[in-house]
């Protein structure tokens, strides 16, 4: 491709290059000849040899200095064009490598101009495919890894019972239904996430009194948190602020950080939920007493599949997803995750931007 490319550019600078030069040359045939002829007549001098040694000579410097234009022409323009695409051909290369699945090659800015900038964007898609193949990599293991637990013991309990060891009996069955459930919810908490990814696809933004919708998130929750004897403080800096955002995504990461700050908070806890003010954006944070989290841990919560209790059992968690999810939808309209320990309480956070003309005063 690269060599077509590099014949086809210097056959269109070799055919202006001749171009040029019929035209010179037809040029001192007709215009100067003709002005040389004038004045050799005008000043009496015999035009017919003297004429002839004019054309003569012009014709011979022209063709030298023609043939020395062209050599140099075809010279700065070979390599000049070589320079210019071999980034191409070198694209060409590692396309052929991503193709076959290996994404590490990249392609070496060399300048600032529109090739330059092709080989930056390149480099950031080959990058991009990178992440998105490890992360389909990780998923598939960690998916594996998910299913594998309940479905050995759905095999295990059916093994049994098919060779009688246990008996068919309803805490059997029970334990079977509760190893059924939790595909089930897997297969679910999976869709979500999926449908995370595609959420900027997907947003349909409106006004969102987001005081509001944590009141109504909270009272959603009010029988869990009772029921933990989990104590709920609240303290919102503007209660009539408003976000643009999609008001069902944004229910979601409400309800998934009560989830998940119900579900490790100790019993006879404490739930505070603020919100901050910051240069352009709204900060809410869920705050909680206790909990599992441990700070080696922290900036690893909203990675999918992640559980700080490295046993992966599901008593004091689920398959990890649901702070990932989070972290997918906020970061879909314009905002950013983060999570701390201060005061022995978690801070797990986000935050949105404020378009201030939306703002009810």
């Amino acid at each position: 491709m690269k060599n077509r490319l590099i014949w086809k550019l210097l056959g269109i600078n070799i055919l202006i290059i001749g171009v040029v030069i019929i035209i010179v040359w037809l040029a001192i045939d007709y215009l100067a000849a003709d002005y040389f002829m004038t004045l050799m007549e005008k000043y009496h001098i015999s035009p017919t040899s003297s004429h002839d040694m004019f054309v003569s000579a012009v014709h011979r410097y022209l063709v030298w200095a023609s043939l020395g234009a062209l050599v140099l022409a075809i010279g700065f323009s070979f390599l000049l064009m070589k320079r210019t695409l071999n980034p191409l051909t070198q694209m060409t290369e590692i396309t052929r490598k991503i193709a076959s699945g290996d994404y590490s090659a990249n392609v070496p800015v060399k300048s600032q101009d529109e090739v330059g900038q092709l080989a930056l964007a390149f480099n950031r898609m080959a990058d991009s495919l990178q992440k998105i193949d490890h992360l389909r990599k990780t998923m598939m293991i960690d998916v594996a890894h998910e299913l594998r637990t309940p479905l050995t013991n759905i095999r295990g309990y059916l093994e049994a019972l098919t060779d009688g060891v246990v008996s068919p009996s309803k805490e059997t069955i029970e334990l079977l239904q509760e190893e059924t459930f939790r595909l089930g919810q897997l297969v679910e908490d999976i869709l979500r996430l999926a449908k995370a990814d595609a959420a900027k696809a997907n947003i349909q933004k409106v006004e969102v009194q987001i005081v509001d919708l944590i009141t109504q998130m909270l009272d959603s929750f009010r029988s869990q948190l009772e029921a933990k004897e989990i104590k709920v403080e609240t303290d919102f800096v503007d209660r009539d602020i408003k976000v643009w955002a999609d008001p069902q995504q944004l229910s979601q990461v409400m309800h998934n950080l009560l989830q998940n700050t119900c579900q490790y908070t100790n019993s006879g806890g404490t739930v505070m939920v603020s919100t901050e003010s910051m240069p352009g954006a709204i900060k809410v944070v869920f705050a909680n007493t206790g909990g599992e989290i441990a700070e080696q841990d922290l900036p690893f919560i909203f990675e999918r599949f992640y559980r700080g209790e490295k046993s992966r059992s599901r008593e004091h968690g689920g398959a990890g997803i649901g702070l990932a999810i989070v972290k997918e939808l906020v970061e879909a309209h314009g905002g950013s995750v983060s999570a701390e320990l201060v005061d022995g309480r978690t801070r797990i956070w986000f935050d949105l931007p404020i378009d201030q003309r939306r703002r009810v005063d």
